[in-house]
């Protein structure tokens, strides 16, 4: 190493040509686990650095040099090979140093292991797997299955259980889990559906291999009842540490009938933003865990029977992680160097310093007059407990004569009369040089006007017509001289002659800001406005502010329809490439007030709470009062709020909402009001609910009656829930016969329902009552209703109707006609019937008035047997049926339609052919046909009856029509057969080639 040292110093003396530089990493060796079952017989660690002249590379072991010379080892580039790895020989820490002429660095330092093996369950002699006993237990208990997972590495096994059989594996629910910790399988509680054999199933994703247990038989005990026991925590996490960024898993599951609901917080503060929860409840998972997520985490599990709780901390901490690092550094010869370097972790980190590849210095590094002995590669190491990481940088020392070839003086130099200049002189030298300047012949020296800067730079105040010239700044230092040469030209300097003046308006109105300067005529002039220190750009705010382009020399701004926001100071800049000058005025819009702020709600009352608030701005207007407003998740609407006092002057900065809703959720918001209007509201309060109260407003609308028999039917209208005023709300009703003395009271506990029906054996029907109704609530009683008279439901009629008699009227329709009761209660008839392959419960109804002698039985099938009875009915149910009647409906008409064979014009009339439709043996004889002659797009037409096989019609006198024609029976029409577009001017060739017929 100290030869390399000699090499490395004769390179540090740097110069313009100097492109070369020292080692930097691209890739370093990282932690490595060899396989120890592994049939490659090789391992690898790699390493590669980019630098110029190419780099050397070494390896180290445990801080003793690897022998590259041995057949063991080889390179490839700087990666290093080990062949047939021994345990014993090859476990160890390794790094690699790369190094050139500008130094060397050291890598990070990487851990070679040997392991990555997952055993086989234990087995006995003869045996695939040792036996495991098979478990009984109660149904209702708890349980626990033991997985006992064999010899492993690493330890970041996954687990499952199979049933029965592969790949039929158990899925986790509330009920039960599988602990990713130990793979134990727990059931909460066991039912009989849990029976069967179960084998605990291992995997490892580092060597994508599985391994499963022996089956253990479980067999549920039958119990007559299964007894409820409280919540078992059985599956607790621990203390954790977590470093930050990692994901954490905790894991929590209990025992217990019935199953416990599981519930997780972290005590004291909110859960992390990235925590999740499974379905389950059992696992808690926070990704990318923050230093702020650390604390006290709590599982809470519950049943009806009780809870258990279970607590631990989680500890996060953190890798080292780079605040600020060191970088590629030139320094002059003999200057001094402070090197930061600061790393945050948890714990905090150390600092270390490496200087080509070896242990050069801790803590702060501060280097004072360097020569080239401090030149080389340096490394800044910070460590914890977690790690370390390593900033890499190369020092390079310089030494120059100066030379103005990369960095001249500015050629021409302009500045203003009456002006400052500053003329820079920056020539590349190392060590620093010394600095003098000449005007033209003359020496200067530092004065009241002149200073040369410790840099170099030169410069002038007051300037006059006389500073104008030829500048040459002089560089010297103990490796050379040089000089550079520049003209400084002396410009009239830029004044504002018209300033702008302070404005006062009101919001809406315009304004304008005038602004004129002289300038240098050689040189262009800008003007620039700025409103409140930020220049305004005319591009996107042209709504409001536009520049006056009419006038040379003026910058004139106009604000147009001014808001509140415009207020303030308004800058015009003139500016030339040499000089600027500025002037301000400020503008003050008037409007109406601004928000209100700090708003609070206080003595929270049933029908009144307190506010306060502190002044808003007022826009330089008074403000002359405040109004409050509300909002209720009755209406999305802010309304105004009747207040205490009613009047709120502008002096105030409290007040009293009065008449407010008890029992109900409210947001409040206050407005301020100037002579200019109502301003802004104030961020609205967080929301609070009034106290409760007992209700004030009674139900209305009482009523009811009717009903079934030997009931009493009593109705109101609810109130909405802006009355019901507190918890437990309800209803009370009361009622007494109409002469009774003592009034009957119940209680209706929902409190959207409008409606109580009173059931007694003993109640005559079509009795008298008075019925009230008045709200309650946890608070108390509000008023009754006034009283109603209703009467209790009447009885049921008696009689049975008579001479109940049918008409069969097609293979779908039945006529059905009686004779009325006398009884005067008959409110309408109802008629039942249901074909007889049917049962009679599943009988159709048909409800008519009371009016009514008939009804008419549809849609019914045709060919069947039907059974009917009929019924009166009112309020109180129906009484007793008819005597029952049988009806078969006709056979179905015929499902052919007639086939149109010919339509022929015979002067003024059309006639229509068709052939005979024969019906099938299922359906009723032919007794006709039907004809309906109607307009094209009209549903009406003229019907024509006619037992023959044609018809006439007459020709259309105007527009197009149809003809329809079906066959008749005793069962109905049938099918229809439709002939399209008849009308005047069709010959009858044509029919014959264009009919539009249904065709067999």
């Amino acid at each position: 190493v100290k030869t390399w040292l000699l090499v490395f110093r004769s390179f540090m003396i740097i110069s313009e040509e100097d492109k070369g530089f020292g080692p930097i990493f691209e890739e370093q060796p990282i932690n490595t686990i060899y396989p120890e079952e592994s049939l490659e017989g090789k391992v690898s660690l790699n390493c590669r650095a980019r630098a110029s002249p190419f780099p050397v590379y070494k390896w180290r072991m445990n801080n003793g040099d690897v022998d590259l010379t041995s057949d063991r080892y080889s390179m490839v580039g700087g990666n290093l090979v080990i062949n047939n790895p021994d345990k014993q020989k090859d476990a160890g820490i390794y790094y690699c140093l790369a190094s050139n002429s500008y130094g060397m660095v050291r890598s990070t330092e990487a851990t070679l292991s040997f392991g990555l093996y997952l055993g086989e369950f234990s087995k006995k002699k003869n045996q695939d797997r040792i036996e495991r006993p098979e478990v009984r237990v109660k149904e209702g208990k708890g349980m626990v299955l033991l997985c006992d997972p064999p010899y492993h590495f690493p330890d970041d096994l996954s687990y499952r259980w199979l049933l029965n059989e592969f790949p039929v594996f158990i899925t986790m629910d509330k009920r039960r889990f599988v602990s990713q910790t130990n793979g134990n399988l727990y059931i909460a509680n066991v039912e009989a559906s849990d029976k069967g054999n179960y084998s605990c199933f291992v995997s490892s994703p580092s060597i994508t291999k599985s391994v499963f247990s022996k089956f253990i038989p479980l067999i549920p005990i039958p119990e007559r009842t299964t007894k409820p026991y409280p919540a078992d925590i059985v599956v607790q996490f621990k203390d954790i540490y977590a470093l930050m960024g990692q994901n954490v898993t905790l894991e929590c599951f209990a025992l217990g009938n019935p199953v416990p609901d599981i519930r997780w917080r972290k005590v004291l503060e909110p859960m992390p933003s990235t925590a999740e929860i499974s379905t389950s409840g059992a696992v808690l998972k926070i990704f990318n865990i923050q230093l702020e997520d650390e604390g006290i985490y709590e599982c809470e599990a519950e049943n009806i029977r009780g809870k258990d709780k279970h607590q631990a901390r989680i500890y996060v901490q953190a890798f080292p992680e780079w605040v600020e690092h060191i970088n590629d550094t030139e320094v002059d010869i003999g200057s001094d160097l402070y090197w930061p370097c600061v790393a945050t972790g948890k714990p905090i980190p150390t600092i270390r310093w490496l200087k080509n590849g070896y242990a050069y210095h801790k803590g702060e590094l501060r280097l004072y007059d360097v020569t080239f002995e401090n030149a080389g590669m340096y490394q800044c190491i910070a460590e914890n407990t977690h790690g370390a990481i390593y900033a890499n940088a190369e020092l390079k020392i310089l030494a120059l004569a100066p030379t103005f070839e990369m960095n001249p003086m500015k050629k021409k130099i302009l500045a203003a009369k009456g002006g400052r200049v500053i003329i820079e002189c920056k020539p590349k030298a190392a060590p620093k040089p010394k600095f003098s300047w000449s005007k033209g012949t003359e020496w200067l020296v530092n004065s009241s006007r002149i200073l040369i800067w410790e840099d170099g730079s030169l410069e002038i105040n007051n300037i006059t017509r006389n500073d104008g010239g030829i500048y040459t700044c002089f560089a010297e230092n103990n490796r050379g001289k040089a000089n550079s040469t520049g003209t400084l030209v002396i410009t009239d300097p830029t004044r504002i002659i018209l300033a702008p003046i302070n404005a006062d308006i009101t919001v809406g109105e315009n304004a304008t800001m005038q602004c004129a300067a002289s300038f240098d005529p050689a040189l262009d002039l800008t003007f620039v406005w700025s409103f409140n220190g930020y220049v305004i750009d005319f591009n996107k705010e042209n709504i409001h502010y536009q520049r006056n382009f009419m006038l040379d020399s003026n910058g004139e701004l106009l604000i147009r329809n001014a808001q509140l926001r415009h207020a303030g100071r308004y800058t015009c800049t003139a500016q030339t490439i040499v000089d600027n000058s500025s002037a301000s005025a400020d503008l003050v819009v008037r409007g109406p007030p601004g928000p209100p702020g700090g708003l609070r709600i206080e003595d929270i009352r049933a029908t009144s709470v307190a506010l306060t608030w502190s002044r808003g701005s007022d826009n330089h207007s008074p403000i002359s009062k405040y109004t409050i407003q509300t909002k209720t998740i009755l209406s999305d609407d802010w309304k105004d709020a009747k207040t205490d006092p009613p009047i709120i002057e502008g002096n105030m900065e409290a007040a009293r909402a009065v008449d407010l809703i008890p029992w109900m959720e409210y947001e409040f918001r206050v407005v301020a009001t100037n002579t200019l209007g109502r301003g802004e509201p104030s961020i609205p309060s967080n929301k609070i609910k009034t106290d409760g109260a007992a209700p004030n407003v009674a139900p209305s609308d009482v009523g009811g009656g009717g009903g079934r028999n030997r009931e009493l039917t009593i109705t109101w209208a609810p109130l909405s829930r802006e009355y019901h005023y507190g918890n437990n709300f309800g209803y009370i009703v009361a009622f007494k016969p109409f002469d009774g003395e003592e009034w009957k009271k119940v209680t209706v506990t929902n409190p959207d329902t409008g409606r109580y029906v009173h059931k007694d054996e003993t109640m005559s029907p079509s009795t008298a009552f008075q019925v009230k109704v008045k709200a309650f609530n946890n608070k108390g009683d509000g008023p009754y209703s006034l009283v109603a008279v209703i009467n209790s439901a009447q009885d049921a009629p008696s009689e049975a109707p008579t001479e109940v008699g049918v008409k069969v009227l097609s293979s779908s329709e039945i006529s059905v006609h009686w004779e009325h009761v006398l009884e005067k209660i008959v409110e309408s008839y109802q008629i039942r019937y249901w074909a007889a392959h049917d049962r009679e419960e599943a009988a159709n109804r048909v409800q008519v008035t009371s009016q009514e002698y008939s009804a008419r039985l549809e849609n019914l099938l045709p060919d069947t047997q039907y059974f009917i009875e009929v019924g009166a009915c009112n309020s109180a149910g129906c009484g007793p049926p008819s005597d029952m009647i049988e009806a078969f409906t006709k056979k179905a008409p015929p499902s052919q339609p007639p086939r149109i064979i010919s339509s022929v014009r015979s002067g003024s009339r059309y006639i229509i052919t068709w052939d005979h439709v024969v019906a099938l043996s299922n359906e009723s004889t032919v007794t006709g046909y039907k004809v309906l002659y109607r307009p094209d797009g009209q549903h009406d037409g003229k019907l024509y009856s006619t037992h023959k096989h044609s018809i006439e019609v007459p020709i259309p006198r105007d527009g197009e029509y149809v003809v329809e024609v079906r066959a008749h029976s005793d069962g109905g029409d049938g099918v229809v057969s439709q002939l399209n577009a008849l009308s005047l001017s069709l010959l009858t060739f044509l029919f014959l080639n264009t009919l539009v017929l249904s065709l067999p």
